[in-house]
């Protein structure tokens, strides 16, 4: 084993005890410096916060990755050039929703993405009030999403308004689609399922909602059916996947599926996607990783590596509330060009840090 300098040593241990501190509460370094002096680090263990339901990441053109979660009652971004260092990392609250209205309460999985030469920034909220759930976004045409430069540019409706959460984006064959979680129902709760719509541009849906997933499988029923936390997955070939979270959130079965886009398939017919017949991704009890789901995905800072983001408890019997922590660790793929997640890496076992950092 290669003899670790003692400098490093001592950064190692210094890490271990300042793991997992969230810094949620405040601003850190907000000029948006991205961290320019950060330690090098051999190894990083989980979970990367303390807290963070609902993890997201992606990397900017600035050498920068860009995390948010759910805080539930405003949008954080973190900036850091190394995602093991996310505790380090600088953040700040880049919008605060008005204190009454449609879109003032609960807002949940916030998603970030570059489109069409500016950033958008996906989310559901409420009035208070769970069953009014709907998807708004938020512009800036700023370099990078660390910024309070955003403008509300309102609810993204399908021609059927129903109860919906959990927004992503798909951008297949130079065509934009948002994928989400909904009820059935109008605004009864019940099997939360999976749909998908065509965007007319990133901020206006168009068209209907098409449902593509049901929680038709025992392993998606625990506690109560449902199918949420969609998010999209390309391999190296072009093909997609849909990977999403499958049971309810306050059971320890909580729990990751996927869906298969045919080849050359149409997003838009249920047909083209196929289930896989088990969980792709599960708890690891013994590991302290417990309930793991709505995950995110990135590339190593050498672009040589994958890797998935994701929340889970450390205890079983937590349910979908703060104890939710964001962990990371890599994954590789079959032969067949689908995913292998493997099993949760344990709780604060070391990790090596993600190529190129």
């Amino acid at each position: 084993m290669k003899k670790i300098p003692i400098g490093a040593l001592l950064i190692l241990i210094g890490l271990m005890f300042t793991c997992g501190k969230s810094g949620n509460n405040s601003s850190k370094n907000n000029n948006g410096g991205g961290g320019n002096t950060t330690p090098t680090v051999t190894y990083f263990t989980n979970p990367l916060l303390s807290s963070g339901p609902d993890p997201w990441v992606v990397e900017g053109s600035d050498n920068n990755y860009y995390f948010t979660y759910t805080s539930g009652s405003e949008l954080k971004v973190y900036q850091t050039p190394k995602m093991s260092l996310l505790s380090q990392a600088n953040v700040k609250t880049v919008w605060t929703p008005p204190a009454t209205g449609n879109y003032s309460h609960d807002i949940w999985a916030p998603e970030i993405h570059y489109l069409q030469n500016n950033w958008y920034m996906y989310f559901a909220a409420d009035n208070g009030n769970d069953t009014t759930h709907r998807i708004y976004v938020l512009e800036t045409s700023d370099a990078n999403p660390y910024t309070t430069n955003w403008t509300f540019k309102g609810q993204l409706q399908p021609t059927t308004d129903r109860w919906a959460i959990d927004p992503t984006i798909l951008t297949y064959n130079n065509n934009m689609y948002m994928v989400w979680s909904g009820w059935a129902g109008y605004n009864q709760p019940g099997n939360q399922q999976i749909y998908i719509a065509k965007m007319k541009d990133p901020v206006t849906i168009d068209g209907d909602r098409v449902l593509i997933s049901q929680p038709d499988q025992p392993w998606e029923k625990n506690g109560s059916p449902v199918n949420e936390g969609p998010e999209i997955l390309t391999n190296s070939s072009g093909n997609v996947f849909l990977i999403y979270s499958a049971s309810s959130c306050f059971t320890d079965d909580y729990c990751l599926g996927m869906l298969t886009l045919r080849t050359g398939g149409d997003p838009l017919n249920p047909a083209d996607w196929t289930k896989s017949p088990s969980p792709v991704f599960t708890k690891n009890i013994a590991g302290n990783t417990v309930g793991p789901g709505h995950c995110s995905f990135f590339k190593s800072k050498d672009a040589t590596e994958d890797w998935i983001v994701f929340h889970a408890n450390d205890q079983p019997g937590q349910g979908c509330g703060d104890t939710r922590s964001p962990r990371m660790e890599k994954f590789t793929w079959n032969a067949d060009g689908t995913p292998n997640f493997g099993v949760p890496i344990a709780e604060g076992l070391k990790i090596k840090v993600p190529s190129g950092e």
